[in-house]
This record gives C-alpha cells, structure tokens and sequence, in this order.
C-alpha cells in the first residue's frame, strides 16, 4: 500500500529554518500533484504549498517570500524548506499526494503529520 513518511519537524526559535521531507513509498504509477497542509490548534486546515496538477506552484499568502516547496522526483518526495519561521506557523504539518497505483484512478494520501512549533 502506499505511504507517505514525514520528517524534520521539531521545536525551532522564531527567525529560524527548518526543513520538512516527505517521501511516497509503496505501488505508485503515478504522482500527480503533491504539498504540505498545515493545521493549528482551533483552526482548520489550510494549504501551504503544492505542486499542482500542472506542475506549477501554489503558496498561501502567509507563507510566500519564506516557505518554498522542492522535490526530487527520482526519490518521489517533496521538501519545504520553512525560513524566518514565526510563531504562528506553529502547527502539525501533512504532507499530501495525489497519485495514481497501477490500474487504478487517481486518489489522495496523507502522511501522518509531523509537529513543528515555533518559539518566541
């Protein structure tokens, strides 16, 4: 089955860097589009950045000029490299792919959500 394994969140000061992996494993023909969505406590989930369908990119207001999405294709997965981190980016991030498994139409997975909280 396929999976989707994050890495690299973790506790950082605001102002700092910190770089996010995710990596698609598993029967895969296809990935389609892929990024990261983040969620705060009390607030809904939002999108960060993906690749989209196109292979164009897609930013959320509050992150551009900071964040900026990578890949390496070879590997299937995606980065975010998350500079002048503040705290209010502080929140579980999921990676998100949706790919296509031999024969099979195309289907969203997630990953598991790695932590990642920003202090003041």
């Amino acid at each position: 089955q396929v999976q989707l394994v994050e890495s690299g969140g973790g506790l950082v000061q605001a102002g700092g860097p910190l770089r996010l992996s995710c990596a698609a494993s598993g029967s895969i023909f296809s990935i389609n589009a892929m990024g990261w969505y983040r969620q705060a406590p009390g607030k809904q989930r939002e999108l960060v950045a993906a690749f989209t369908a196109r292979d164009s990119t897609n930013y959320a207001d509050s992150v551009k000029g900071r964040f900026t999405i990578s890949r390496d294709n070879a590997k299937n997965t995606v980065y975010l490299q998350m500079n002048s981190l503040k705290p209010e980016d502080t929140a579980v991030y999921y990676c998100r792919a949706a790919l296509e498994e031999p024969d099979s139409y195309e289907r969203d997975y997630w990953g598991q959500g790695t932590q990642v909280t920003v202090s003041s």
